[in-house]
């Protein structure tokens, strides 16, 4: 038994390679797709591109130049009328003594906007009473300062108000003095 199993099995896998090719061809041989295709070409070049892109160096960033440090100073009213504004002037106005630099809100106090009276000025009595009349603002420059008699408790609230939003908002660059006052020397 032993020799006829021998003797069968290659006769056995010889009909099956001899049946495999008759009854079953194979498929012809695939060739590989060449590396080289068109979309392989697109996909590389943007790898290339995006890893050029990362990797470069960039321009070192330039900040702008910061606006001159602003010290703060005493004025008096003569000297805090030519911030108003024109010829490129900062624009200051005064609330109860502190002068501010309201030049970020130009539109408002600087020369054409509503609050433009009270630029270069102390604008105290007028904030208070909320009226931007000319008469509201102190006519002698070098008199004394407007004392803010006669102003009731709510022209105080109102102006005490508009001095937080501005110290809020603005920079505090100064404090307004009467013209002899001895720290206007300073």
């Amino acid at each position: 038994m032993a020799a006829s199993r021998g003797s069968s099995h290659p006769k056995a896998v010889a009909e099956v390679d001899t049946s495999l090719e008759t009854d079953n061809p194979l498929p012809p041989p695939t060739y590989a797709q060449s590396i080289a295709s068109p979309i392989n070409i697109i996909l590389f070049a943007l790898l290339i591109t995006s890893i050029y892109l990362r990797l470069r160096s960039k321009p070192p960033v330039t900040l702008s130049k910061p606006p001159p440090p602003i010290v703060f100073r005493t004025f008096t009213p003569p000297t805090l009328k030519p911030y108003n504004g024109e010829n490129n002037m900062p624009v200051y106005l005064a609330v109860n003594g502190k002068v501010f630099d309201v030049s970020s809100g130009r539109n408002f106090y600087g020369p054409g906007g509503p609050y433009e009276n009270f630029a270069g000025r102390d604008a105290s009595r007028g904030l208070a009473c909320g009226s931007f009349d000319e008469d509201m603002l102190t006519k002698d420059l070098e008199g004394p300062l407007d004392d803010l008699k006669g102003l009731g408790e709510e022209e105080w609230e109102a102006m005490r108000g508009w001095e937080e939003r501005f110290q809020e908002k603005y920079l505090v660059v100064g404090k307004l003095v009467a013209v002899g006052d001895p720290e206007a020397s300073k």
